[in-house]
């Protein structure tokens, strides 16, 4: 099996950008009560048997079984008949956002990563639709969505033959929305022999990388080049109402400039890793957390 993501600018109507915005505020208010369910029920259980707290106490009961993904799936179905406004978006879109949230507990606990965060408007940006349906799903310029509806986004490249579109993300960035189309293909990847020139890899902080034919990679600075721009931009922003239109407005201005510089930044590493790749038969780098090396532990 062999799956690809392409992603596409959406050019959504202003019907469909209402729709995508509420699913987006559905999906974090699922996202936020969720994750308060299993911090209570953790912390209702921090504490001993023959002691309470002084301040507060929780007051999950103790028979309460733990709120994995299907307790709270099950809790989300019956959620719908006391919250109408539950139903009025794709069942599966929210049912996601809990697959998410176990996903991020899981990676908490087998790979030491962070304790999951509440959401606010602007760190959920995106959904998913695991399923299209039935039926054509492509038509010239127009994607088929569930609720959404025939979008229009730009054919940047077509889809590959043979593959199909299994499912679909909806990404609100600063300079709009996007489709991150998920492909699959069931054939078979045969398994690579290792032949021809071998060339090694070493990642650096000051130079981006060396490699054992003598050649060094500057590092870029995307972020050093819009400096100035981005600095002038955060200044202004101290004496903007919290609130008010403008601030908005300057918001949304240095949001999209963090993403021309995300964007030309992940340009460049493609480029380079092509570059890499089409020069050499073998590559080999080393494994390590550069998290520990800027540190000095090494």
């Amino acid at each position: 099996m062999l799956t690809l993501t392409y992603e596409y600018k959406a050019n959504p109507t202003k019907e469909q950008v209402q729709l995508i915005e509420h699913t987006l505020t559905l999906c974090r208010k699922v996202w936020n009560f969720a994750l308060r369910e299993r911090k209570d029920w953790f912390n209702s259980r921090k504490c001993s048997v023959n002691a309470c707290s002084i301040v507060s106490e929780y007051i999950t009961p103790v028979d309460a079984p733990y709120p994995n993904y299907y307790e709270q799936a099950r809790a989300l179905t019956r959620a719908k008949e006391q919250f109408p406004e539950l139903q009025t978006v794709n069942a599966q879109a929210l049912q996601q956002v809990l697959k998410k949230l176990e996903t991020a507990f899981t990676d908490m606990k087998r790979k030491g990563l962070g304790f999951p965060r509440f959401k606010n408007k602007y760190r959920l940006r995106s959904f998913v639709y695991p399923q299209l349906g039935k039926g054509k799903i492509l038509e010239g310029n127009r994607i088929k969505i569930p609720q959404l509806g025939p979008m229009e986004y730009v054919k940047s490249r077509p889809i590959p033959d043979g593959f199909k579109i299994k499912q679909v993300r909806v990404v609100r960035k600063a300079s709009g929305y996007f489709l991150m189309l998920s492909l699959e293909c069931n054939i078979s990847v045969p398994d690579t022999i290792a032949s021809g020139h071998p060339r090694g890899i070493d990642l650096g902080l000051d130079k981006f990388a060396a490699t054992s034919d003598g050649e060094l990679v500057e590092r870029p600075r995307f972020l050093k080049t819009l400096q100035r721009k981005l600095s002038l931009l955060q200044r202004r922003l101290k004496h903007k109402k919290k609130g008010s239109n403008n601030r908005h407005k300057l918001n949304r201005k240095i949001a999209r400039l963090h993403q021309r510089i995300a964007d030309t930044r992940k340009d460049w590493h493609f480029k380079l890793a092509h570059k890499l790749c089409d020069s050499a038969g073998m590559i080999f780098v080393e494994d390590i957390d550069f998290r520990v090396w800027a540190k000095g532990m090494f």
